[in-house]
């Protein structure tokens, strides 16, 4: 049987005599997760409690009753009452109270092994003084021994306070923590207690010291920065610093890592993360719905599109998803494209166009050159071509195609041909005005320079590409991305009126307009993460945010003239903004300097050109990298590229 208060927990050993212990606030890792474990006197271990929250191997209980565990056993018990608030300093409590006789209430518990039973009232003859426990609605809830390790968690716990260790907070435990308990005084006021741990160091690595009180999370004064480690278990030899969001100004949600600087995915903003964290809700749920239309809303903000005609999509997927969108819908069996290469994902590109029977003619530039626009019209006046693709910024290489002057001259040469873009490393570092540019399609994913984690395939399609879909003679061949599933049934092609009336339902329109809709379900999650980046991206003028990325283009391109090296593309006009691929020195390959980067905590790319792979490395500056003025990536980056070359024996002419 068990009787609690503010600072003292009360056991009853085997031999009906009471036993009292000084609350120990113990170690959890877990916010919410306060409180203690005290012994009883036969050394078992109960605890921890909070005086509303019991937490056992990880799980929390109800709000509604409280968990004990005792030895390897536990136990359920209803939210309690405390009665007659008298404690004895006979077994080690540091603050005696006069004795008092006292009755056990009816209905308390006892703990056994397997169960929480009600006991006789057999302890009312007992003159010791103690303080009781009152339970009313109790509930018989059996719990299963504890697994192995949480035992073992137990016991160690239990042997530590049988030896009279007085260092227990320095115990290293899982329930080891720097956070509050919560308890209650007689008259129900809460009392804080606040454990402020010594900062210590093991294994390299500097632990911070935090404190933490209910809804308030800060640095303490003077408190080290935890330092990341390599993979020989050394420390990097410049501590990686949190980063400057979340909620103080110095501390991140993230845990130390180092510098994600490839062409994607890139580093995320913590409130980006946060998004994540979201409460599962349902897919068609008014509050996901109203959050699902922003995000559509603002995808036309960011493509810089208000035609009524055009059409955002955003389906659970990655970019490649686009490449089978466009491929599956847009053309037909035995139609030609035309793929204008700039490195390896026009490849594929065209790759996917063939895997639907069309016919896919390349037109190839020489490696970090973009084909001229003469050579194009060339092209399009030699045969009736049903698209173009173009590559805006191809990561292999990181040539950046001119997307204006292109769709003008096809609408001036082959005005039914179709213009396409494969975004997917250039929205959101570079600019795209799809109205303006007279685009059809233009296909990204949500990992790269929007700045949200991977798994959205977006693309903004017009109403004259639409069209081009109602028109086919064929039905599509893929189901998941047939649009016949995410338009409305006038825009079936070749269906008959009962195929019509099953897909009735124009998905992408209806969450556009706050209704709700299902084909496929989306990932909640993603979205709001995707809502929070675009909300970010669009919180200042669309022109500021591209500058900022030009900006810090700018810098990393100088630093790497400075250092003596070469860009695949070499020549200022065909460099994108969001990203940087660099020739290493002749006789030096990707495995001699990226080992160097990631100890000094940053993470470049290797080659991706197979017939260059060897030669160069691709530095990503794009998303909240370069757009937050208090981060360090950048310069950070550029500092330590050089000091990895110098090691790798590299010295500028």
């Amino acid at each position: 049987m068990l009787a609690v208060d503010g600072a003292h927990i009360l056991g009853v050993d085997h031999n009906k005599h009471p036993v009292t212990a000084q609350c120990r606030f113990g170690h959890r890792a877990r916010p919410r997760a306060h409180g203690f474990w005290v012994p009883d006197r036969e050394g078992h271990v109960i605890g921890p409690f909070t005086g509303r929250e019991w937490d056992v191997d990880g799980a929390s209980s109800a709000h509604d009753f409280q968990t004990a565990m005792i030895g390897s056993a536990t136990m359920y018990l209803d939210r309690a009452e405390i009665k007659d608030t008298e404690v004895s300093s006979s077994y080690g409590v540091d603050s005696a109270r006069p004795a008092s006789d006292f009755s056990v209430p009816s209905g308390h518990w006892t703990a056994t092994r397997s169960r929480a039973r009600p006991t006789e009232d057999r302890m009312s003859r007992s003159s010791a003084p103690r303080r009781l426990l009152a339970s009313w609605n109790s509930r018989l809830v059996p719990r299963p021994n504890m697994s192995s390790r949480t035992k073992s968690r137990v016991d160690q716990i239990s042997n530590h306070l049988a030896s009279s260790k007085p260092s227990f907070l320095e115990l290293n435990t899982p329930f080891s923590t720097e956070r509050i308990a919560h308890l209650e005084d007689e008259q129900g006021n809460r009392i804080v207690r606040t454990v402020k741990p010594k900062p210590k160091e093991a294994g390299g690595i500097k632990v911070r010291r935090v404190s933490v009180d209910c809804d308030k999370v800060y640095d303490s004064p003077k408190s080290p920065r935890r330092e990341a480690k390599s993979g020989n278990n050394k420390p990097f030899k410049t501590p990686i610093k949190t980063t400057p969001f979340s909620l103080p100004k110095t501390m991140s949600s993230q845990a130390a890592h180092p510098a994600l600087l490839i062409p994607g995915p890139i580093e995320f903003h913590d409130d980006v993360l946060n998004s994540m964290s979201h409460y599962s809700e349902s897919h068609v749920g008014a509050p996901f719905v109203n959050t699902f239309s922003q995000v559509l809303q603002n995808l036309r903000k960011l493509f810089q599109t208000t035609d009524p005609a055009s059409q955002p999509f955003v389906i659970s997927g990655s970019g490649t998803l686009g490449w089978d969108q466009v491929a599956a819908n847009l053309v037909e069996p035995g139609d030609e494209v035309l793929v204008l290469h700039t490195g390896y994902f026009a490849d594929s590109f065209a790759d996917c166009f063939e895997t639907y029977g069309v016919k896919a003619t390349q037109l190839k530039a020489p490696i970090g050159d973009r084909p001229q626009l003469d050579e194009v019209e060339k092209a399009l006046k030699e045969k009736d071509y049903k698209m173009i693709t173009v590559t805006h910024v191809d990561t292999s290489t990181g040539v950046l195609s001119e997307i204006k002057a292109l769709s003008e001259l096809v609408h001036r040469v082959s005005p039914d041909t179709l213009v396409v873009v494969d975004g997917v490393c250039s929205v959101g570092s570079e600019e795209i005005r799809f109205d303006d540019w007279k685009l059809d399609v233009v296909l990204t994913a949500s990992q790269k320079g929007i700045g949200c984690p991977a798994g959205l395939s977006i693309m903004m399609v017009s109403g004259c590409a639409i069209e081009r879909f109602k028109a086919r003679k064929t039905r599509p061949t893929s189901y998941f991305g047939s649009w016949k599933n995410w338009l409305p049934s006038k825009h079936l092609p070749l269906a008959p009126p009962e195929d019509r009336k099953a897909n009735s339902s124009p998905v992408m329109q209806n969450y556009e307009a706050k209704k709700p809709s299902y084909f496929a379900t989306p990932s909640p999650q993603l979205i709001h993460a995707l809502d929070t980046a675009l909300k970010q991206i669009l919180s200042r003028p669309i022109d500021d945010y591209f500058a900022a990325h030009k900006a810090a283009s700018q810098k990393v391109k100088k630093a790497v003239a400075d250092l003596g090296l070469k860009q695949l593309a070499e020549k200022p006009e065909n460099q994108a903004t969001g990203m940087t691929a660099i020739y290493l020195p002749d006789g030096m390959t990707p495995p001699d300097v990226l080992p160097n980067l990631l100890k000094k905590g940053v993470i470049f790319a290797g080659g991706l050109h197979k017939e260059i792979a060897s030669k160069y490395i691709r530095f990503g500056h794009m998303g909240v990298s370069v757009t937050d003025p208090k981060r360090p990536d950048i310069t950070k980056a550029i500092d330590s590229l050089k000091e990895a070359l110098e090691e790798a024996g590299y010295k500028k002419a």
